[in-house]
């Protein structure tokens, strides 16, 4: 298939993947970042496929991608929960009050750190207090690093449910 005919492929088929990618990811940005995966992927595969089958092939792309998109770790991320009525950055023209503020919020953090149960506090601890890396706590406690980002995971998830609950 020569470049121009592809570039009529994709042209008629732009809107059918963007839209199959929108249907499961539910974003927009994502979803035309996904819709440019796919025609990249069908065009180095081009090849293997038969034109009469071209468009539920490049559909079944489109919702392949999307599918691993929604499985992959990037998007299973877990960020620590902001927490509510606390000023994130102090400036220099922060009252006293706000600066009293962000330090209850970051001493309410670190008493919640404090009551975690092992295996998660000394690793907690050494994550968020200390700011090691995951290399540096998994020979620090000698733990697989794999171990080590299993446990800061459940760690953030026990965090943030504790910090929303208010406990």
């Amino acid at each position: 298939m020569t470049n121009e005919q592809f570039r009529s492929v994709v042209e008629q088929y732009e809107r059918l993947v963007y839209t199959i990618c929108y249907q499961l990811v539910q974003d927009h940005q994502e979803a035309q970042n996904l819709t440019q995966e796919t025609f990249l992927s069908a065009y180095t595969h081009i090849d293997r496929c038969d034109p009469a089958n071209l468009k539920p092939w490049i559909a079944r792309i489109a919702t392949n991608k999307a599918k691993d998109h929604l499985k992959s770790a990037y998007l299973r991320r877990v960020e620590c929960m902001p927490v509510p009525d606390m000023e994130p950055a102090l400036t220099l023209e922060s009252s006293p009050d706000d600066i009293y503020l962000v330090k209850e919020g970051e001493k309410a953090i670190q008493d919640q750190i404090y009551q975690l149960n092992e295996p998660y506090l000394n690793v907690a601890v050494l994550f968020f207090l200390e700011e090691k890396n995951v290399d540096e706590i998994a020979r620090a406690l000698h733990r697989p690093k794999k171990t080590v980002q299993t446990q800061i995971y459940r760690a953030k998830i026990i965090l943030q449910n504790k910090l929303r609950e208010g406990t």
